[in-house]
């Protein structure tokens, strides 16, 4: 038993020491831990901003492409959607400036009742974007928003250079374009 004691002793004070070395470090490893996590956390966010970078390259490139090389055809009749995915109408028609050949506005059919009663409104061009899955154009207003845009009926289009710069005006007002 006289031996026994001595071990009892030194195996309490190993677990002693033991356990004070190990307290010490708690700290300091739950420091190096929110360290670990601030960085993990800086890295998402780096990645996260570069993935966004990157989509919107992306949303550029296939923009730009389908601005550039397109088919009338192909683009009338497309949807026009807003960002909560609302359909707001069809592109019916394009108009082109003669002076540049740009395209400046995509027509959009949107209201009415089984196409009755649909108002045109000549959205520009500029504003529109072509979705990355490339089947519809997205147009940053909501429906009650666009119902107050300025447009016209079917039957009474701006017929004129004249009625269309007057139109012009009010459209590039009513979405912030610059002419």
């Amino acid at each position: 038993m006289k031996s026994f004691i001595p071990i009892v002793a030194v195996s309490f004070l190993s677990a002693t020491l033991v356990s004070t070395t190990y307290a010490a470090d708690v700290p300091e490893k739950q420091k190096e831990l929110v360290e670990k996590q601030q960085e993990v956390k800086e890295a998402q966010k780096e990645l996260k901003q570069e993935t966004r970078k990157e989509s919107l390259e992306t949303t550029h490139e296939v923009n730009k492409e389908m601005l550039q090389v397109s088919r009338a055809s192909k683009i009338n009749g497309t949807n026009v959607k807003n960002t909560a995915g609302e359909n707001l109408g069809g592109i019916k028609d394009l108009v082109i400036d003669p002076e540049s050949g740009h395209v400046v506005y995509a027509v959009v059919s949107f209201g009415g009742i089984l196409g009755l009663g649909n108002k045109l409104f000549a959205i520009p061009w500029s504003v529109l974007h072509w979705t990355r899955d490339k089947e519809y154009y997205v147009l940053d207003l909501d429906k009650e928003t666009l119902k107050n845009a300025p447009g016209f009926d079917k039957k009474h289009w701006p017929d004129s250079s004249n009625k269309w710069d007057l139109q012009r005006e009010e459209i590039n007002q009513f979405y912030h374009v610059n002419p």
